[in-house]
């Protein structure tokens, strides 16, 4: 298949499916870290936590970087499918959010008294607009390429 000049090289889109895997594995690193008892001096529990969400904010900044940055994948969308801008705003704006979602529960479970119930429930909200962000990223993609190399009816 021919890449139009608008369409991301073979280079881009592996670097994307690469940055997808690592991402979903600090999302499963997180889900098993907050599933973990957390008994009586939760600090431990927390520290866990904490941890996985180090590397989850780490892979979720360079996430943005491959998708959002001087050379990203969106650019490439909106110039090969312009009609897809409002999509790739709401992707941007998710990642504003997600970005303070997780500096948010990176701050209580570094505090001096974590509360597990909040965590595991921002916790959760975080994962699942992971998961809602991720398929409408890669909804985006197939929109826009699925169309711009030859999806005539």
């Amino acid at each position: 298949m021919a890449t139009s000049p608008s369409t991301p090289d073979q280079a881009s889109l592996e670097a994307l499916r690469l940055r997808r895997a690592e991402l979903r594995q600090s999302m499963s690193a997180l889900e098993l870290a907050m599933a973990e008892p957390a008994p009586i001096g939760h600090a431990r529990w927390a520290g866990r936590v904490q941890v996985a969400l180090v590397e989850l904010s780490a892979d979720f900044r360079e996430h943005v970087e491959v998708t959002q940055g001087e050379s990203g994948v969106h650019s490439d969308v909106l110039a090969a499918a312009p009609r897809l801008s409002g999509a790739v705003g709401r992707l941007a704006r998710e990642h504003v959010q997600i970005s303070h979602l997780v500096d948010d529960l990176l701050a209580r479970t570094s505090g001096p008294e974590p509360s597990v119930d909040q965590i595991r429930r921002l916790g959760t909200t975080l994962l699942g607009l992971l998961v809602s962000h991720r398929q409408r990223g890669s909804d985006l993609l197939y929109e826009a390429y699925e169309f711009d190399v030859g999806g005539e009816t």
